[in-house]
């Protein structure tokens, strides 16, 4: 079965950059028709995504993070990364990392996430 997890930091300085990482199993990154994501779940507000990296590499990001993030991964340890930059206590919450499977309609399931990891952002 694929499973996936997050790691990193679970408290971060304004200002600095924030890393995760998001390790696969079950499945690999590189193969298939799945786009692997990173979502998060801030306090009072709905879940965001935040961007995507598909089976060839190529990633997309939601243009309220474009300026700030960047997802790559390592084929070698079946893993992809977030970085956000310049993070300010409003970037506090919980990160996930999902894969999203297409559906009807160039639309995607998301049914298979990571427990989720929550960052606090030190002001």
């Amino acid at each position: 079965q694929v499973q996936l997890q997050e790691s990193g930091p679970g408290l971060v300085q304004s200002s600095q950059t924030l890393s995760l990482t998001c390790t696969v199993f079950g499945a690999s990154i590189a193969s298939g028709d799945v786009y692997w994501y990173w979502m998060r779940v801030s306090p009072g507000k709905n879940l965001e995504w935040i961007g995507h990296i598909y089976t060839n590499g190529g990633t997309y990001y939601n243009p309220s993070f474009k300026t700030r993030s960047a997802i790559s991964w390592d084929t070698s340890t079946n893993q992809f990364t977030l970085q956000l930059r310049s993070v300010t206590p409003e970037d506090t919450a919980v990160y996930y990392c999902a894969r999203g499977t297409p559906y009807a309609d160039c639309r995607l399931r998301y049914e298979v996430w990571g427990q989720g990891t929550k960052v606090t952002v030190s002001s």
